[in-house]
């Protein structure tokens, strides 16, 4: 299993970067985990998108499903070009039905998750936490029968986030504000929540990601270390993860 980084400012793309938006592949199989702004520019740097065989989105929020609007039409243009009519599925929850509608097009399909069961896409098995959010969100774990993922998608701190976190090899964690600030009206989660989640669940790893524009983003690895004495990184376009 092999996890890209594609984009990982919160709120909105840094200068020639991308907001949320992490490539999984596994045996061929490409799974794009949301398609923030700016992901299609960036994520042709590490695959053909003509071969992406779903997208599955945490929440409607722009900087996580901006760009699905292009990915429809680099996918009608190609169609022309090359003859190229392979239906991408994009997974989404149907509790904001007009943003659900959206995703459905001639040459992408919307299929509805429903988060109280576990999904099968291609390679990966996907169970869903209902996350604290200010609209309907859902973390993931993902595994793909050997090695598992968990992704927060947007979350302030809750308790759940360690049960469900418990043992996993990655922990892909928003970090979107610093020790001492207070994220829970705005959805987010401080270097402290990460950390704690991490040892409390112990996970192998941690990468931090939905960084905030503000502050200097090593202080939110070094905070996190105070908690969590395992791997750590901060997310960076290209970062690869990978397990055999």
């Amino acid at each position: 299993m092999k996890l890209t980084i594609i984009g990982y400012w919160g709120g909105y793309p840094g200068v020639d970067e991308a907001s949320a938006c992490y490539l999984l592949e596994k045996n061929g199989y490409k799974l794009a985990l949301d398609f923030g702004s700016g992901a299609l520019s960036k994520i042709q740097k590490y695959t053909n998108v003509l071969e992406l065989d779903a997208v599955i989105l945490s929440h409607y929020h722009a900087d996580h499903v901006a760009d699905i609007g292009v990915l429809q039409h680099i996918l009608l243009v190609q169609s022309y070009i090359t003859g190229h009519t392979k239906k991408v599925k994009i997974y989404g929850h149907r509790e904001n039905p007009l943003e659900f509608r959206r995703l459905d097009d001639e040459y992408t399909e919307a299929v509805e998750y429903d988060p109280n069961n576990a999904l099968k896409i291609g390679p990966f098995f996907i169970r869903f936490l209902r996350t604290k959010h200010p609209v309907p969100c859902f973390g993931m774990r993902i595994t793909d029968g050997k090695s598992t993922i968990v992704y927060t998608g947007d979350s302030a701190y809750q308790d759940e986030w360690i049960k469900f976190s418990k043992g996993a090899d990655l922990l892909l964690s928003e970090c979107n504000y610093y020790k001492g600030q207070d994220g829970t009206a705005a959805g987010h989660m401080t270097s402290e929540d990460v950390g704690h989640i991490a040892s409390e669940a112990d996970v192998k790893e941690v990468i931090l990601t939905h960084l905030p524009h503000f502050g200097h983003h090593p202080q939110l690895l070094n905070e996190t270390k105070e908690q969590f004495n395992g791997k750590i990184q901060l997310a960076k376009e290209g970062l690869i993860w990978e397990r055999e």
